[in-house]
């Protein structure tokens, strides 16, 4: 696909349609995978087992993050060393907190440290970026996931916590840092910038990177024809 050999970040696809997952597998641009319980329900997922299961088979060597659930974290911990056992490429989802406000901390540092590939999500401050980071092996693969996204849905650019967050990773390169929540293709070359190793993008963004170095004059007669069709198969008129 056009545009994709410049960038140096890590493309991971954000999804749970396993079909489109495969699709997107079988192209060999992205470099790894993300669910979430919020897109398994979206995509209609029954069966949270089968569908990693599913996904594994197809997918054996690229990394795939599968999120925990419950908000106890020994329960937590429990559901985390399972979902570690279904295949060597998993990370294990943990939010920086539970719904109480309670910070997981403490258990991903004990997760972490026995040697699970731990991927923090749900991050929006540099705070927790530092928190999940310190708590984090040095030794371990890991994934500091900092929803930029839903940093910039509040007004607020997330560029400048990205760089500061990328800055404080860089000395350990067992830990990766994920733009999560991309909303437009630009949060690709935004990412790149800010030194970040991964970021996430839907089916839909990744779709636009055929457009990528398109001349924009070109782009503008596209929109104009594409008006143009639409309002002339509409058999609109102005009398």
């Amino acid at each position: 696909m056009a545009g994709t050999q410049k960038f140096r970040i890590k493309l991971f696809a954000d999804g749970a349609d396993l079909q489109e997952i495969i699709q997107e597998y079988k192209k060999g641009i992205v470099r790894g995978f993300t669910t979430n319980p919020t897109l398994m329900k979206k995509a209609g997922v029954k069966n949270y087992e089968e569908f990693a299961k599913s996904a594994l088979k197809a997918i054996p060597d690229l990394p795939i993050s599968f999120e925990v659930f419950s908000d106890d974290f020994t329960e937590m911990e429990r559901e985390a060393k399972k979902v570690a056992l279904w295949g060597n490429n998993v990370y294990i989802k943990i939010p920086i907190t539970n719904t109480k406000k309670e910070s997981s901390i403490p258990l991903i540092r004990k997760l972490s440290h026995d040697g699970l590939k731990i991927n923090v999500t749900a991050i929006l401050t540099y705070d927790q970026v530092k928190s999940a980071f310190d708590a984090l092996s040095s030794t371990t693969p890991a994934i500091i996931s900092v929803f930029a996204g839903r940093i910039a849905d509040t007004g607020v650019d997330p560029v400048p916590i990205m760089t500061q967050s990328s800055k404080l990773l860089r000395s350990t390169p067992n830990i990766e840092l994920l733009w999560a929540s991309s909303r437009e293709l630009l949060n690709l070359f935004q990412a790149e910038q800010c030194g970040c190793q991964i970021i996430t993008i839907t089916n839909d963004i990744l779709k636009k990177l055929s457009l990528v170095g398109k001349s924009l004059d070109e782009l503008s007669l596209d929109t104009v024809k594409m008006f143009y069709d639409d309002a002339h198969s509409s058999g609109y008129k102005i009398l």
